[in-house]
């Protein structure tokens, strides 16, 4: 029986579904749910028809008003509007667990891009021994970021798993039950989380799907590729993490909490192992090995809830054991139950006893003015005229400097916490071992020196040689440019030539897409990481070093996001791929690696990823000088357009003014703030790239991920070298894919709900110039893909957008009328401060269901 077509499966097992279970909520036993439920659809349908018709969302939804309620009062109509933003919170949960539970359905699992097929692939074409050798040197790393995209709490998170279940076998009680249980669960965060909770909640993840599916995959790989021919050695699948670490721009993350965190990740790890030895033990009954694992499973057990920080059992000694077990299996017992042992093995040789390596991250501003107070307070260590010296000198200075500074000898926050976090570093590695904590990220690096400054914070306390990479992160555009440069000055110095090379001349380099894209535009950054990325391989080639990228990526197309594991299969052979290194966040993580199906599945699509460029080497990955030209006009002219309009004198008043922008920090979402430097004047550099990109988002207008776009190619189109870009289009699987994921970008924009605005006198001009892009851009991406609809060749996709983007109709023209409201309110002669705060409530919780809906949009 042949399988049904991917988006006739998405019907069948999404959309039906939905239908079926959405019309349980109207069943469940609350007050004035009823008739909320019933309400709804039908503001849905006027809310579409209103939108055709060009009405603005406070003519919809006064005429709904007026319609269907009988002369309401204000207090009427704002307990319908509450009560319409949960009911559609909970549609949005019921849709993501649908979609979950039918994911291996709807997704080919042993599809082209599974580790079944890159192994079939490897036999077919006599391949085999380079698969073996790709899968002994390649890694994939993803690193968990608690960067505020996630807007569900822990609670609807559980709701979402076990209705995920529920909804796989069909339990109609079950998932009653949940409904309801969903119906009276608060959506709402009444205090910011701390750094900490951020990582209770995604050490969630690492427990109950990482180390499962990463087990299972190495197993896999061991079993039915390598097989008995050789062993294993590569730890392929690591895990980062940044809750605890990621300093930058968060005072709130102290060295106490990094070491509480990493202590977490300890903990969880051997529960996790004491757990599946529990499961081993009822298995493993014979003689003289019975003993062992009853040894094993006391020192984990005292370790896990009575250590108060002792371990009773190294890592080393529980691999000793578990191979001694393996022997006694094969000598004595016909290797019953040893895919157990070498399963549980795998994940002790990948997740040690850290789980996560956690990255500590601070920005380059602030080790100046660390630098600054050192200085200061012991001048006699650098240069009497320090400050005055040229970049060179400095860096001749740093490459010699030692103390052995305290950080209780200082007063200023920001020095106690930067020597601080080198303690916390040294500590984690003692407790958990060398990758427990062993990378020290420079946001915002500009310069060597801003390398050097970090590298000398670890012998400035007395650590000499730190077992420690340290990572440049380039964000801005210009950054980018001279990041080869940066990276041979460091090379060529005597210091950081002989710190590589205790590093295995290793450098890993970070490399940011959402400031670049908030810098300089969707095509720029994007473009401008691929010639980074293009000098930064050659120049570490020039001097033997092993450069890994590590991108920081989003959710959406313009944070770096969309098909991920497309970008990484682009990459031709100038780029350096041995490793795949990306940050995974808020929704990226529930939606992409959330089950184990999503999980199993997102990961094989980056390990595949990987083969194909070395293993099977697509040649259409490689980009020749003519194509590079057309790349580079492209990204100057969209460039150009994107800074014009950023200078836009309405630009940031429009963010301000007409958008949710200042909403987002009283969501209490995330610990960290949304902006840099709390001052009272919005500064767009100080601005971070998720409420900027969450905020094009909640105004259905995606500006950052397509605007300049069209008028690049237009420029093409205009001076009759159409055929240029159809060509680039047509041979290149790298502009191929930025060009699909600013599709989905304008496939879930949605103009009519801010047309309006056209009309503002103030702001009218403005929506003109996006809405105009908008256009331009949309016509000719059908153009250039030959497509009679956005995202056509993604039907399931699309046909998911689409449904998505019809549940939150209502909820987006409730937000966009409380934010007309607020503006009338505040204009009028004696603005109603109580009346202000309720349709700034509304605003604020209309967020929610928005970005959850989206996934991946912001």
């Amino acid at each position: 029986m042949y399988s049904l077509p991917k988006l006739e499966r998405f019907e069948q097992n999404v959309a039906s579904k939905f239908n079926i279970y959405n019309s349980i909520f109207i069943t469940l036993p609350y007050d004035e749910i009823n008739n909320t439920g019933v309400l709804l659809p039908l503001f849905s349908d006027v809310c579409q028809q209103g939108y055709k018709n060009n009405q603005s969302p406070d003519e919809i939804f006064e005429n709904f008003t007026t319609k269907y309620l009988e002369n309401a009062s204000e207090k009427e109509k704002i307990d319908l509007m509450f009560r319409f933003i949960q009911y559609v919170e909970r549609q949005v949960v019921l849709f993501d667990a649908i979609e979950d539970a039918a994911f291996n359905i709807v997704n080919n699992m042993e599809g082209s891009s599974s580790l079944r097929s890159m192994k079939e692939r490897a036999e077919q074409r006599f391949k085999k021994e380079e698969l073996i050798a790709f899968l002994n040197e390649f890694k994939v790393r993803t690193v968990l970021t608690a960067h505020p995209t996630q807007f569900y709490p822990g609670s609807v998170l559980g709701i979402i798993t076990d209705l995920t279940e529920a909804i796989k076998i069909n339990d109609l009680n079950a998932i009653k039950e949940l409904l309801a249980q969903l119906g009276k669960t608060p959506f709402i965060k009444k205090e910011k989380p701390t750094p900490f909770d951020e990582a209770v909640s995604l050490i969630w993840y690492l427990e109950n799907v990482f180390y499962h599916t990463v087990g299972e995959m190495m197993q896999y790989i061991q079993k039915n590729i390598f097989k008995k021919k050789s062993v294993l050695q590569n730890d392929i699948l690591n895990l980062g993490f940044w809750p605890g670490g990621d300093r930058d721009g968060n005072p709130f993350v102290t060295t106490e909490i990094t070491l509480k965190v990493a202590d977490r990740l300890r903990t969880a790890i051997l529960k996790c192992y004491y757990l599946d030895i529990r499961k081993l033990k009822r298995k493993l009954t014979f003689s003289g090995v019975e003993e062992v694992i009853s040894v094993i499973e006391n020192k984990l057990y005292r370790s896990v809830f009575y250590s108060e920080g002792t371990v009773f059992i190294s890592k080393e000694e529980l691999l000793t054991e578990l191979n001694k077990v393996k022997d006694l299996l094969i000598d004595k017992h016909q290797s019953l139950y040893l895919n157990e042992i070498d399963d549980l093995l795998n994940k002790v040789k990948v997740f040690g006893y850290h789980f996560a390596t956690l990255d500590i991250r601070q920005n380059s501003k602030i080790h100046q003015a660390v630098f600054q107070d050192i200085i200061s307070k012991n001048p006699a260590l650098f240069s009497v005229n320090y400050n005055e010296l040229d970049e060179a000198a400095k860096i001749e200075i740093l490459s010699t400097v030692t103390a052995n500074l305290n950080e209780d000898d200082f007063s200023e926050i920001g020095t106690k916490s930067t020597l601080g976090s080198i303690r916390a570093i040294k500590t984690i590695q003692e407790k958990n071992g060398e990758l427990g904590c062993n990378r020290y990220i420079i946001s915002n690096n500009e310069s060597a020196l801003n390398v050097m400054e970090a590298l000398s914070l670890f012998r400035l306390t007395n650590w000499k040689n730190p077992p420690v990479d340290i990572v440049p992160l380039f964000e801005s555009v210009d950054d980018l440019e001279k990041a080869d440069t940066v990276m041979e000055q460091l090379y060529t110095n005597p210091t950081y030539k002989e710190h590589l090379e205790k590093r295995g001349n290793q450098q890993t380099i970070m490399l940011g897409f959402s400031d670049g894209t908030k810098d300089g535009g969707y095509l720029m950054a994007n473009w401008g990481i691929y010639k980074a990325k293009t000098a930064i391989s050659a120049m570490s080639r020039k001097y033997n070093i092993k450069v890994v990228f590590f991108d920081g990526r989003g959710g959406p197309p313009a944070r770096g996001g969309g098909k991920t594991h497309q970008f990484y299969a682009s990459l031709g052979p100038e780029i350096e791929n041995k490793q795949i290194q990306l940050t995974i966040q808020g929704q990226t993580i529930s939606s992409n690696f959330g089950t184990l199906d999503s999980c199993r599945y997102n990961l094989e699509n980056l390990l595949s990823a990987g083969a194909n460029n070395q293993v099977f080497h697509h040649e259409e990955n490689h980009l020749t000088e003519k194509e590079k030209e057309v790349m580079q006009k492209l990204s100057e002219i969209s460039y150009q357009k994107y800074i014009d309009f950023k200078k836009h004198p309405k630009f940031v008043p429009y963010l301000e003014n007409m958008s949710t922008l200042n909403y987002y920090a009283k969501t209490n979402i995330g610990s960290r703030p949304s902006k840099r430097k709390q001052s009272a004047q919005l500064n767009l550099d100080d601005l971070r790239a998720i409420p900027f990109v969450g905020s094009w988002s909640q105004l259905k207008q995606n500006v950052p991920g397509f605007f300049g776009v069209g008028t690049a190619l237009k420029y093409f189109e205009e001076n009759g070298n159409w055929e240029d870009v159809q060509n680039l289009y047509k041979n290149s699987l790298f502009f191929k894919t930025l060009l699909e994921n600013s599709m989905m970008a304008l496939s879930k924009s949605f103009f009519p709900l801010t047309a309006y605005m056209q009309k503002d006198p103030e702001y009218g001009a403005f929506w003109t110039i996006i809405h105009t892009e908008y256009l331009e851009t949309k016509r000719l991406l059908l153009k250039i893909s030959g497509f009679t609809e956005l995202m056509e060749n993604y039907p399931d996709g699309k046909a998911s957008v689409a449904m998505r983007e019809k549940i939150v109709l209502p909820l987006l023209t409730i937000q966009q009328y409380a934010l007309l409201k607020i503006k009338a309110l505040k204009e009028s002669d004696n603005p109603d401060e109580n009346q202000i705060a309720v349709y700034e409530k509304i605003v604020t919780r209309s967020l929610f269901g928005n970005i959850n809906a989206s996934r991946n949009s912001a």
